[in-house]
């Protein structure tokens, strides 16, 4: 039996920031929002959209995305010009979108993996869903 990889080659679980968006969107379920997933229709085919709301989340991987707070948003040691390159043009990428988005009138808001497996039960998450509703 071949057993999957259960960490890229440069040390990135994928399934990581999959698992992080579902434990959010089940939280903003049970808090009584209602959403749709990647709209394909949005720019950058945002993770949870309010269209009620007009506001779309995007959850950003740690690594993917570069999250400078974060132990695990960090250049690897190995080949890492080519992934200093690819991490800045994801950037670079979100730029894009979110201002597209913000263009269009949507509220842009971008949750961090790290964020959601500290406590989504925190003040800044209640905040969260207050900002949905509210703005």
């Amino acid at each position: 039996m071949v057993e999957g990889k259960a960490k890229q080659s440069n040390g990135q679980d994928p399934v990581k920031k999959h698992q992080a968006g579902k434990l959010l969107r089940s939280w903003l379920y049970a808090q009584g929002l209602r959403f749709r997933i990647h709209r394909k229709d949005l720019p950058g085919k945002p993770d949870i959209v309010f269209t009620k709301y007009k506001t779309v989340i995007f959850v950003h991987g740690c690594f993917w995305h570069y999250h400078q707070d974060c132990r695990e948003g960090r250049i690897p040691d190995t080949n890492s010009k080519f992934w200093e390159e690819k991490l800045v043009k994801n950037i670079q990428r979100d730029e894009k979108h979110q201002l597209a988005l913000k263009e269009l009138g949507w509220r842009v808001l971008v949750v961090w993996e790290c964020e959601i497996n500290k406590n989504l039960n925190s003040v800044e998450f209640q905040e969260l869903i207050h900002y949905i509703k509210n703005n």
